[in-house]
């Protein structure tokens, strides 16, 4: 492959009267990985859309191999040898694995129509780079629809590499992969870089930063604040490069002493032998105002264990609340016992995008304003939780889809806070977000546990399950293989259990 460089200078994109990026630059080459990094909201993802033609530019110029290009189109973009893997997954759940990869691109038989097979075998051979990191039955003929978040996300990825594109952008491509699979995601990018690909890394994850990236360039509010080489800097200077706000790095959770004020806290949630289609026999106790984590590698019953709970699935086994035997067969027997539910996927299942803000956060609760709804009580307890939450908006009328992800994020925990529940479920409510962002929902976190909520917090992030919980269980083919407290709760043996190896903790 010939050498490519790809140069964004001084990039200024408008939406309205939003500025998304007012001097924006980035600088990529053959052979090297660049991370562009940044709070939500800071300009990254429209620095990514304008390269790969999504949005056009409004002032600045990009530069391809030195000679100025303006893309008008994804299409224009990737015939010019430039591709991305999406933050929000661009696949149809409908069709299957191979057409969504092959999409507009099938390969031809000499007649004219598709070539079925030959379409399988490739789609085989961009499965294999991925061999041995996700279930056996994801076959090209699978539908999208019946995969696991990181099988699409691995889909999404495969999709791009098909291109065999010059430039490759991963847009948070780790965000919904396990330990194995972005092991083997950097495996194929020192591949990559081999074989003179240049490549932009979006991630919010420090340590993946400082492992895959050469080079860093760091976006704050639409402008470039920084750039240079990873070795130079330090975590520490490049969240203060982000946020100018060094408490980020600062957050603890409560003092050993705090904690064991809570040890003679009655039990909230009691869980016995609780069997889903993924998981195998969970007993579980949750004392009124604990913190509890739940790791482990992604797809091993987690988020069956947060739906079971909150009745969105069946299950087998007892859970009890209070003392009290309960059976949730729907959402909505859930919430009457104060339980709520913060999703995984935000887009999905967490907010209405085409509605306003205070309809968002309103949705669990219009009830509760009576009818005719009392629209003035219900905007002064938005707007309260709004600014309780820091939300950075135009107005409560503004749409969620104009809210940056970590904003969008806000609103989907808010709408909860509006209803005071006695027990959250929060299945990897920081994914995606940026720093910032986290040390506020960390925060949150402590003051809702302190007040005597009781939290099943689920995280793919080991250091977010180290740092903010009282005690960790781990769960492995379905089963709880540790818990870890006190002494034994480190990331080495987080890590381990995880990987079903025992170094500590109780099993």
């Amino acid at each position: 492959m010939s050498g490519v460089s790809l140069s964004a200078r001084n990039i200024v994109k408008r939406y309205g009267g939003v500025v998304a990026l007012s001097d924006g630059n980035l600088d990529v080459h053959s052979g090297e990985v660049v991370a562009l990094i940044g709070a939500n909201g800071s300009g990254k993802s429209t620095m990514s859309k304008v390269i790969n033609g999504v949005v056009v530019l409004d002032g600045g110029q990009l530069l391809l191999d030195g000679k100025p290009v303006r893309f008008s189109s994804p299409q224009a973009a990737r015939k010019m040898g430039i591709a991305t893997v999406f933050q929000e997954l661009s696949l149809v759940s409908k069709m299957t694995v191979a057409d969504n990869i092959w999409l507009t691109r099938e390969p031809l038989k000499p007649n004219g129509m598709v070539d079925r097979k030959a379409m399988r075998e490739k789609t085989e051979a961009l499965l294999d780079l991925f061999s041995g990191t996700f279930k056996a039955d994801l076959k090209p003929d699978t539908l999208v629809s019946a995969l696991h978040p990181d099988e699409k996300q691995i889909v999404e990825i495969l999709k791009a590499v098909s291109l065999n594109p010059r430039i490759l952008i991963l847009d948070e491509a780790t965000a919904s992969l396990d330990s194995r699979q972005v092991e083997r995601l950097f495996e194929l990018v020192k591949r990559w870089k081999e074989e003179g690909k240049a490549i932009v890394f979006v991630s919010h994850r420090m340590e993946e930063i400082f492992r895959i990236a050469d080079r860093y360039s760091v976006l704050r509010n639409g402008k470039t604040v920084g750039e240079g080489h990873i070795k130079d800097i330090t975590e520490k200077e490049l969240i203060q490069l982000m946020t100018e706000k060094e408490k980020v790095f600062q957050f603890k959770k409560a003092s050993v002493e705090e904690e064991s004020s809570g040890l003679q806290q009655p039990v909230y949630l009691e869980i016995e032998n609780l069997t889903t289609e993924t998981l195998r026999g969970i007993d579980i106790t949750v004392k009124q105002g604990e913190l509890l984590g739940i790791g482990g590698l992604q797809g091993q019953g987690q988020r069956d264990l947060l739906l079971a709970l909150f009745g969105d699935i069946p299950y087998q086994g007892t859970v009890r609340i209070k003392g009290e035997v309960v059976k949730f067969k729907h959402p909505r027997q859930a919430m009457k016992k104060k339980l709520a539910l913060v999703p995984g996927d935000r887009a999905k299942e967490g907010l209405l995008y085409i509605r306003s803000i205070l309809e968002n956060f309103l949705l669990p609760s219009w009830q509760k304003y009576g009818f005719p709804l009392k629209m003035k009580h219900a905007r002064r307890d938005a707007l309260a939780v709004s600014e309780r939450l820091s939300l950075v908006m135009s107005g409560l009328m503004a749409p969620v889809s104009s809210l940056s992800g970590g904003n969008a994020q806000k609103v989907v925990i808010g709408k909860w806070l509006l209803r005071d529940p006695d027990c959250y479920l929060l299945d990897d409510p920081t994914k995606g977000v940026d720093v910032h962002t986290k040390a506020e929902f960390y925060t949150l976190l402590t003051e809702l546990s302190q007040q005597g909520k009781s939290i099943l917090f689920y995280s793919s992030d080991d250091d977010e399950l180290v740092g903010l919980c009282d005690r960790v269980i781990v769960l492995h083919d379905g089963k709880i293989c540790a818990e870890l407290k006190g002494a034994s709760l480190t990331k080495e043996n987080l890590i381990a259990a995880s990987m079903g190896v025992s170094n500590g903790g109780e099993a």
